[in-house]
C-alpha cells in the first residue's frame, strides 16, 4: 500500500530516482517512527510524512517527520555530528535509514495568535528538537539554548500577561505571505543574517498575517526541546506556553516585521 510519504526534489536529487520511488510505494519506508522534529511517533500510513536528509562530508542519514512539523528537506549537518548521530540511531552496523537525530538539534517554528494585553498578536514559538550545546564545545555542558538566546538579548517569559520587550537589530521576514527567516544583526554590524531559515517558506493562516500586517511585530517566544511539541490548537499552545513559562523555560522578544 502506497505510504503518505513526501519526498521533496532536494532530496530526490540525493537519493536517486529509484530510491525514492521505493520509499514513495512503501520500500525501506517504516510505517511508524519516531519525528526527527518533534520526537512524538508518527505513522506513514495515516499521516502525511515528510522524508528528511541528513547529510555530512561523508554520511548521510534518511530519517521521518510529521509533515505538520517540517517540509521533507535536505539539511546539512558537521560530519562529526552525523557520525556520532549514526552510532546512535543504529547501535551497530545496520542499515542508517530510520531513528531521529539526538546530537543534531534542528530548530522547529511554529506560528500562533495569542492574546496578550487584551489584543490577538502573532507570534511564532521556536523548539530545538534536542540540546543545544555552545558552540565549540562537546556538549558536556547540558542544554544552553535558553541561555545563548539570554546572551543574545532575549528576555525570561515569567508569564503571558505582558508583551515581551523588543530585540533590537532581529526581524522576522515574510514575503508573499509566507515565513521565510528570522533575522539578526550582522557580525561587526553589518547586514543581517539568517538566524533560523526555513529550507522552504512556511504558511501562515490568514489570521496570523491579518495580525502581523496590523501590528508590525511578531513575538518570539523559544523553549527548551521537548517543552512545547506540535500542539493542534491555538488554546493548547497557550497553555503548553504558560506551563514552560512557570517552570522558568520560557523566553521572548518583540521583533519587527520584515517584507510583507
Amino acid at each position: 500500500m502506497p505510504r503518505m510519504l513526501d519526498v521533496s526534489q532536494d532530496v530526490r536529487a540525493e537519493i536517486g530516482d529509484d530510491e525514492a520511488d521505493r520509499l514513495l510505494v512503501g520500500d525501506d519506508t517504516p510505517g511508524s517512527y519516531d519525528c526527527t522534529s518533534c520526537r512524538t511517533p508518527g505513522d506513514s500510513d495515516q499521516e502525511r510524512t515528510s522524508t528528511v536528509l541528513f547529510i555530512g562530508d561523508e554520511t548521510a542519514v534518511l530519517a521521518f517527520a510529521h509533515a505538520t512539523c517540517i517540509p521533507s528537506q535536505v539539511v546539512k549537518v558537521a560530519e562529526d555530528q552525523l557520525q556520532g548521530a549514526v552510532r546512535s540511531i543504529t547501535g551497530s552496523e545496520q542499515k542508517n535509514t530510520e531513528g531521529r537525530m539526538p546530537e543534531q538539534a534542528v530548530l522547529g517554528i511554529t506560528s500562533g495568535l495569542v492574546l496578550i494585553e487584551d489584543d490577538v498578536r502573532p507570534a511564532l514559538v521556536v523548539e530545538p528538537t534536542g540540546p543545544v550545546a555552545r558552540p565549540g564545545t562537546d556538549g558536556s555542558g547540558g542544554d544552553e539554548f535558553l541561555q545563548l538566546l539570554l546572551e543574545q538579548g532575549f528576555h525570561p517569559a515569567p508569564d503571558l500577561t505582558a508583551l515581551p520587550a523588543p530585540l533590537p537589530g532581529w526581524s522576522v521576514l515574510l514575503a508573499v505571505g509566507q515565513l521565510h527567516a528570522v533575522l539578526q544583526p550582522g557580525s561587526g554590524g553589518g547586514n543581517p543574517v539568517a538566524w533560523w531559515q526555513a529550507h522552504q517558506p512556511l504558511q501562515v493562516t490568514d489570521g496570523w498575517r491579518a495580525a502581523v500586517n496590523k501590528s508590525q511585530t511578531v513575538l518570539v517566544f523559544a523553549a527548551s526541546a521537548g517543552t512545547i511539541g506540535q500542539q493542534p490548537r491555538e488554546d493548547l499552545l497557550r497553555d503548553a506556553l504558560e506551563k514552560a513559562a512557570v517552570n522558568g523555560v520560557l523566553v521572548a522578544a518583540s521583533m519587527p516585521l520584515a517584507g510583507t
